[in-house]
């Protein structure tokens, strides 16, 4: 970490824009919440913009309120942006257009497929979560979290690595954990709310999306397909491609799960999954994706059935 040369920038700097990559998950608006947090005790300035509106499941963190989405025509003055759990400065959507010549770039991130786009890269793609990344650098800094600071961060951690079930969960992720729950703050809660999302009136369509998956490869590979209709039928306090993954964790046997979401009638989005012996940040950078080995994303231009063929025969390689 360039530690110092970032504190430098950050002191003689007063306004700051923050921002993290499109369809925003908890590791990224926990880590711009809390770098804002640290700003603004320092006296700075600080507007937090996405590109993405912040999610249902997610307004019940604290400062979500102050999480702005881009909107066409907006203007804002800074001095330094500063970009969190993004491995591409594309990756901002619209929020490119707020973007300001030379202005200084700051980076914290953990994918591996991280492209060094900033100025100030602080990057470890061996880190579970940017939130792991984010604390490390307020702690070398010399910053005293709060009690806030700290929830927000271990909701962030704990996300990020499937309640540290995933491979990316380390020895230094536990011991980070240990220091964040010393601020008494009631994880129980946070659980629940973070994890215990299917709505009583919705699991028997649950239930229905993911009974129509498809296996191929000697059941190897699990594919599902999400029509926008199915999409409509659950309520936005659902992640259903989330709690689909969750699911099919639990199964023997599967290397790659993907889900093919429609995005419009030419346009599918991959997610892909790994259980550990496949690397889908590669698969998924054949189609200008990214992400990590075990978790990543793409799109491909094409019909969902389409696409479907096109995501098979390149899974094919890799297996």
């Amino acid at each position: 970490m360039k530690i110092n040369e970032i504190l430098k920038v950050i002191k003689a700097n007063s306004t700051f824009l923050l921002s993290a990559h499109e369809n925003l998950d908890a590791d990224a608006m926990t880590s711009e919440l809390v770098m804002a947090a640290y700003l603004r005790k320092l006296g700075k300035k600080v507007y937090i913009i996405n590109h993405s509106p912040v999610p249902s499941r997610l307004k019940f963190l604290p400062g979500a309120n102050n999480i702005k989405q881009y909107k066409k025509g907006m203007r804002v003055g800074y001095d330094v942006l500063i970009v969190v759990d993004c491995g591409e400065l594309r990756r901002i959507g619209d929020v490119r257009y707020l973007l300001l010549k030379d202005k200084k770039i700051i980076s914290f991130d953990h994918h591996a497929t991280n492209h060094y786009f900033a100025d100030y890269n602080v990057v470890d793609q061996y880190s579970s979560s940017t939130a792991e990344i984010v604390y490390e650098f307020l702690t070398n800094a010399g910053f005293k979290l709060n009690r806030t600071m700290a929830m927000l961060l271990y909701s962030g951690i704990i996300t990020d690595t499937g309640c540290f079930r995933y491979s990316n969960t380390s020895a230094k992720t536990h011991l980070i954990v240990s220091e964040l729950r010393g601020y008494n703050f009631p994880a129980h809660v946070i659980y629940k709310k973070l994890f215990e999302v299917i709505p009583t009136d919705e699991t028997k369509g649950f239930l229905r999306t993911i009974s129509r998956h498809t296996t191929c490869f000697n059941n190897q590979v699990l594919l599902i397909e999400l029509k926008k209709k199915i999409f409509n039928k659950f309520s936005e306090d659902f992640d259903l491609r989330d709690s689909i993954f969750s699911f099919f964790r639990t199964v023997k046997g599967l290397e790659v799960v993907a889900i093919l979401s429609e995005v419009k009638h030419n346009v599918t989005k991959i997610n892909l999954r790994s259980m550990g012996a496949i690397d889908v940040a590669k698969l998924a950078n054949v189609f200008d994706g990214g992400g990590h080995k075990a978790a990543s994303g793409c799109v491909i231009k094409a019909k969902i059935k389409e696409a479907s063929k096109i995501l098979l025969k390149e899974i094919k390689r890799h297996l």
